[in-house]
């Protein structure tokens, strides 16, 4: 599913810039995507869209204060992930609103534990939503990672 995601990110200017449902899955089908890999992608970037519109910046548009991790958080992260989003966090390359967007997408894959290569897409997945500046030098992190990504 994460492959079907970076692939519209690489091959899609913005998400709006996606063709209708039924479009792209022709398009990802006939890019080499299997139909479950395409139908779980659609689902998850639907399930983003609505978590990015009944976000609410309210009491962390302050950004006072710090985040404590669940149990089931930190189980599904591990010290990796946290220390990852604090510090993309720290270098103001998201926000606490974004990062609590990218926590729920993350306890959404019931992936435990949660690599940081997929945890990199699902910053990158909430960063596009949002049509967030991504700085350069981050869009190599997210999208290169440690090790090399086999492409479409």
């Amino acid at each position: 599913m994460y492959d079907v995601l970076v692939y519209l990110y690489e091959n899609y200017g913005a998400l709006e810039a996606c063709p209708d449902a039924a479009a792209l899955s022709r398009s990802l089908a006939e890019a080499g995507f299997e139909d479950d890999e395409i139908r779980d992608a659609l689902d998850w970037l639907q399930d983003l869209a609505r978590s990015t519109l009944e976000r609410d910046d309210g009491p962390l548009a302050g950004g006072e204060g710090f985040r404590l991790y669940t149990d089931r958080e930190y189980t599904a992260l591990g010290f990796e992930g946290i220390s990852f989003l604090a510090t993309l966090e720290q270098a103001g390359q998201i926000d606490p609103a974004q990062r609590e967007v990218v926590l729920e997408r993350a306890m959404a894959a019931h992936e435990t534990p949660l690599g940081l290569e997929t945890l990199r897409v699902i910053v990158l997945m909430v960063l596009w939503s949002l049509s967030a500046d991504v700085d350069l030098l981050l869009l190599e992190d997210l999208l290169g990672g440690d090790e090399p990504r086999s492409m479409h």
